[in-house]
């Protein structure tokens, strides 16, 4: 990161950068809040003030992490404000494609393999704040598209998308290209179903 970039970043954005960088270099267990006070520029009771604890600065990384997810989400409605379908797929495809190749998301989800990690919970058992943020981001671009469905059924689906898309990061079962269709085909048909 260049030095102006770094600049340019409050206090917290530094501390969460300096985080993902060493959990990316690293592995989540090197992570102490001096190493990464050191790392941040910053004091450790800094780190405290800005993060909190241990499980609270993973909690911040994830979704930091996230807020990058749903720009991609933001880019592939952006690209096709005519069709949901082309829409929908695009978002898709963009978000799985971004979950293989984010060096936080392979570190979090080879961590699965081997170490304990608590950069796990917020994606798995405590993901009720991720999982709202992002059908809050996919339901208010969804909303902009004439949708022949009642309010009930297009929030099942794009509960359902939300949540397969997060399987699909976990556990990867194909190519995003194969995915994305797949899972675009299912929810849209769920969208249409009137």
């Amino acid at each position: 990161m260049s030095a102006t970039a770094t600049a340019a970043m409050t206090t917290r954005e530094r501390i969460l950068a300096a985080a993902i960088d060493m959990v990316t270099e690293q592995g989540w267990q090197s992570i102490t809040m001096e190493h990464l006070a050191q790392r941040a520029s910053v004091s450790r009771q800094t780190v405290y003030n800005e993060i909190g604890s241990k499980s609270e600065l993973a909690e911040a990384v994830v979704l930091d992490e996230l807020t990058r997810f749903l720009a991609v989400v933001d880019e592939g409605f952006d690209r096709h404000p005519r069709s949901v379908a082309n829409a929908v797929q695009a978002a898709v495809l963009g978000v799985l494609e971004r979950g293989r190749d984010s060096a936080l998301m392979v570190t979090i989800v080879s961590s699965t393999n081997g170490t304990e990690t608590e950069l796990l919970p917020p994606l798995t058992t405590r993901s009720s704040s991720l999982l709202d943020m992002a059908r809050t981001v996919v339901g208010a671009r969804m909303s902009a598209y004439d949708l022949a469905v009642d309010e009930r059924t297009r929030e099942a689906a794009i509960d359902v998308l939300v949540r397969t898309v997060l399987s699909h990061i976990m556990q990867p079962s194909d190519t995003p290209e194969k995915s994305a269709a797949g899972i675009s085909r299912v929810v849209l048909a769920a969208l249409s179903s009137a």
